[in-house]
């Protein structure tokens, strides 16, 4: 361990000490290992009384020990399932309300970026920001010249010195993982280093404000043909590697349910559409906005220029992408999950290798109907995700289901999507909305027109292999008698090959025996003498 990282968990420890909450690392841990146990009875029991001061402290613990920390409070903070409501109330302040830098210190960080003033550049410049996030900051302006003059524009500016920081922390999560994956009874099953690889490749990009403009811009295209889902324009000339320029949006935040409802919103409606942005996102596309947290989402209002309940979607710096093969059995698993047919689960789980080949079906399938179907059918409010997933986890490593890195985004955005869920409207049916969807992206990808979409994709590539086709096919119809002869020699090589090693190890043997024999006669008249 290195002397940075180890400086880095003794921060973290004084930081956690010094704002009294490392109590709450067990209390609200529910793991029912004798360890948490244990600690759980010596710690300071959290009360009632102290909920809002354990909060407090806790959103301030969090918010000083940077942006991987922040975007864990962020997560916590839409699960009214697992915390207390003071928890949840202190935590959606890190959503969007960070102690905010100095303006000289963004208006510096802009003109070095984009190589201009800022009143060159823009007509106006509001020093206060409209919103702090874990990373960056965003300023409301208007641009002065060019084909953007006089629009309302959005500037997002990462946070000086914030890499130094992500890439020390990254360390230290690689050092948690290798010794997790060292000492831990699911090490190699948990694929820790792996997970924190994923993790390091996405907070790479988000700090990189030209690949959040490349996601929103691919988002927004993606979405270009229906109006349940709005991403802003990006503003390429005045963008850069740690500045990046939007179309402003008007909205209402999404957590701000009395004000959404005070304007005539229809809550269902939004919770539904949310369901369906999220799916649309993952089976349509493969490629989906990862970071849909509340403070991420608006809803479009008289002002945005769109119809009113759009859903606005901002800072695209985290997307997942899903490859042909991971939507397909996720697909499968979804439905299968929606008809109670758990033994179907249970087959993809082996046929996409997500477990073991030798794993007994039966037995699978019974462990995920007795931990799934205590759920089914139940509305956000009266399921705990969170009682399920641990009771899958149960699942996982009872049959050493190994994790799959490149679907940990697609689960933390599946914890955002019913965590808004709970916010807008507690009594939506999850299964009921999200199953007719999936039924017709199935028909659509599997049936007659999925094919000849597919082939569409492919044709390209059809025709440039076509005229080389039929001269391939005579080649190996031509070359395969003597293919059978060279498979036929190298088996017999390889049965000689296998014949010379038993004939040098019995060589060895032999070899071995003599030298015993020799020395063992050797010393015996040496000791005659």
């Amino acid at each position: 361990m290195s002397w940075t990282v180890l400086k880095r968990f003794i921060t973290i420890g004084r930081v956690l000490r010094t704002h009294r909450v490392l109590h709450l690392l067990f209390s609200l841990w529910p793991s029912q290992a004798w360890y948490a146990r244990l600690m759980r009875r010596i710690a300071p029991r959290a009360t009632t009384v102290h909920h809002a001061q354990d909060a407090a402290q806790l959103r301030q613990a969090l918010e000083s020990l940077g942006p991987i920390f922040i975007k864990l409070g962020q997560v916590l903070s839409t699960r009214p399932d697992l915390l207390p409501t003071e928890y949840i109330s202190e935590l959606s302040h890190l959503q969007a309300n960070i102690t905010p830098l100095d303006s000289s210190i963004i208006r510096a960080e802009i003109e070095q970026q984009l190589g201009q003033s800022i009143d060159a550049m823009f007509e106006h410049f509001d020093n206060v920001p409209e919103a702090t996030a874990s990373l960056a900051q965003v300023h409301r302006a208007v641009v002065k010249s060019g084909s953007w003059a006089g629009r309302d524009v959005a500037v997002k500016v990462l946070r000086p010195g914030i890499d130094a920081l992500i890439k020390t922390d990254i360390r230290c999560l690689y050092t948690l993982a290798k010794v997790l994956a060292k000492y831990h009874r699911d090490g190699q099953r948990l694929r820790p280093v792996d997970v924190v690889s994923e993790i390091e490749q996405h907070l790479t990009q988000e700090l990189d404000l030209q690949c959040e403009a490349a996601n929103t811009s691919v988002l927004r295209h993606n979405f270009k043909d229906t109006d349940i889902l709005a991403l802003p324009e990006v503003c390429w000339d005045l963008s850069a590697r740690r500045v990046m320029t939007l179309q402003w949006m008007h909205g209402v935040p999404i957590s701000h349910v009395d004000a959404l409802r005070a304007q005539g919103f229809d809550l269902k409606k939004l919770a539904h559409d949310g369901v369906e942005i999220f799916f649309t996102q993952v089976f349509r596309d493969g490629f989906f906005h990862a970071d849909m947290h509340p403070g991420n989402i608006f809803i479009g209002n008289a002002q945005s220029g769109v119809a009113n309940g759009h859903y606005i979607g901002l800072d695209c710096g985290i997307v997942g992408s899903l490859s042909d093969n991971d939507r397909y059995y996720l697909a499968i698993n979804f439905l299968a999950f929606f008809r109670r047919d758990y033994r179907t689960i249970a087959e993809a789980h082996v046929r996409a290798g997500w477990v073991p080949a030798d794993t007994s079906i039966e037995a699978l399938t019974t462990a995920i109907r007795t931990s799934i179907e205590p759920s089914y059918g139940l509305t956000l409010s009266e399921v705990s995700l969170g009682e399920v997933l641990v009771r899958l986890f149960d699942i996982a490593r009872q049959f050493n289901v190994a994790v799959q890195p490149q679907l940990v985004l697609l689960q933390k955005t599946l914890l955002n999507i019913e965590g808004l869920g709970r916010i807008l409207y507690p009594q939506l049916d999850l299964w009921e909305t999200a199953y007719p969807f999936l039924e017709k992206w199935m028909k659509t990808t599997l049936g007659p027109c999925g094919i000849l979409n597919q082939l569409k994709k492919e044709w390209l590539y059809i025709v440039k292999l076509l005229p080389s086709a039929p001269r391939q096919l005579l080649t190996q119809l031509h070359e395969a008698p003597q293919l059978a002869q060279v498979e036929q020699r190298l088996q017999t090589s390889s049965a000689q090959q296998q014949q010379l090693q038993r004939q040098l190890r019995q060589m060895r043997w032999l070899l071995s025996l003599l030298i015993v024999v020799g020395s063992t006669g050797a010393y015996w008249l040496f000791l005659r003498r």
